[in-house]
């Protein structure tokens, strides 16, 4: 079968190659992939930005077909519509047990278990999952079902970027009516974190981003503005008497649009870190001003909750059309076409990239 597999860390370039799966055996499935969601996450691992071992086949959302399950395996069956999920609950580790099963770290863990094989070479697929395969083998816990409505493109998206974009608003920052927000960075991440904060009642949304394109489509997506960069301070000072807005939300992962965000939120307000960032990167907040102002600030991975109560949230909203997930997909490829699709991320061509795997 056919996968893209990143040979070097650094390089945007991705091979479309022969391999085979490998790791099949008890609390194990096996998946034939649909469709894969192309997400800036995948960019950052191949880029080194976030650590990965390479090589290795890229992809972390993703929906398709179970068609084998291992010894032990009662959730699912062969014929099963399935989310391959990159950071799945355990329900047995401390985090999980604790309440907090998004913060549960079995996807590390199933790296122990490479998904690929090409000749010689032993392939991790990202993060456990490598959705940019025609198929995959996965921890059985990883494969999450999901209802027969919902299109295979969809349930991709859902997969992370619309997780935790819609999370950061609804279940970490949990957005108030009437409230006053700014999302700084309007890739796949930022536009659901705009319709997170429209479905709960934003009197007004700022979204800010260099490139044009991302600005339109905020404002199609429900912002009430959306400037460049250099345009924001102006902007909250004008629509805010100089007070600043009630949340601000930081979708880059850079120290510069952290202090961004921060500047932009009231006294008393809260900061929602989304980005995921390189562990090099350092913010400049001081311990005085952290105190000081008195705004909360709140990391959130991966929506901020359960992701399966997440998942089963959004697909509800979708259903009574108060989010727009099919106008996300501004772009889809066939597998070889994976390479163009990575130049169209890079220069705001494309919002999100729908690969086309079968």
């Amino acid at each position: 079968m056919h996968a893209a597999v990143l040979h070097r860390t650094g390089d945007a370039t991705l091979e479309v190659t022969d391999v085979d799966t490998v790791s099949f055996g008890p609390g194990r499935v096996r998946v034939r992939m649909h469709k894969a969601g192309l997400c800036h996450s995948d960019l950052s691992a191949m880029s080194g930005v976030l650590a990965h071992p390479a090589p290795f086949v890229p992809g972390h959302e993703g929906a398709g077909e179970v068609i084998e399950v291992g010894e032990g395996v009662t959730h699912v069956r062969p014929g099963d519509r399935v989310i391959v999920c990159w950071m799945p609950p355990c329900d047995a580790c401390p985090s999980c047990t604790a309440g907090d099963g998004h913060l549960c770290r079995s996807g590390y863990r199933n790296l122990a278990h490479p998904n690929f094989r090409s000749g010689d070479t032993v392939l991790p697929g990202m993060l456990g999952a490598g959705t940019f395969a025609e198929e995959t083998v996965i921890a059985a816990y990883a494969a999450i079902p999901i209802p027969d409505d919902v299109p295979y493109e969809i349930a991709a998206l859902v997969g992370c970027g619309v997780t935790t974009g819609i999370g950061a608003a609804l279940n970490t920052a949990k957005v108030r009516p009437g409230s006053s927000v700014v999302v700084i960075g309007l890739g796949g991440v930022g536009i659901s974190i705009v319709q997170g904060a429209r479905v709960a009642g934003a009197a007004r949304i700022i979204a800010v981003d260099p490139t044009p394109n991302r600005r339109a489509w905020a404002l199609g997506f429900g912002a009430s503005q959306a400037v460049a960069p250099e345009e924001l301070k102006e902007t909250v000072e004008r629509l805010t008497g100089g007070f600043g807005v009630d949340y601000a939300f930081e979708a880059v992962g850079r120290p510069g649009t952290l202090r961004a965000a921060y500047d932009a939120t009231r006294l008393g307000g809260t900061v929602c870190l989304v980005g995921a960032g390189s562990r090099t990167d350092m913010t400049d907040l001081s311990m005085a001003e952290l105190v000081l102002s008195e705004k909360a600030v709140l990391p959130s991975f991966y929506g901020g909750a359960d992701i399966r109560r997440t998942y089963a949230t959004i697909f509800e909203l979708w259903r009574a059309g108060r989010i727009d997930l099919e106008s996300m997909i501004t772009h889809h490829v066939p597998l070889t076409g994976i390479n163009e699709a990575i130049r169209q991320m890079h220069t705001g061509e494309a919002l999100r990239t729908i690969v086309d795997i079968a």
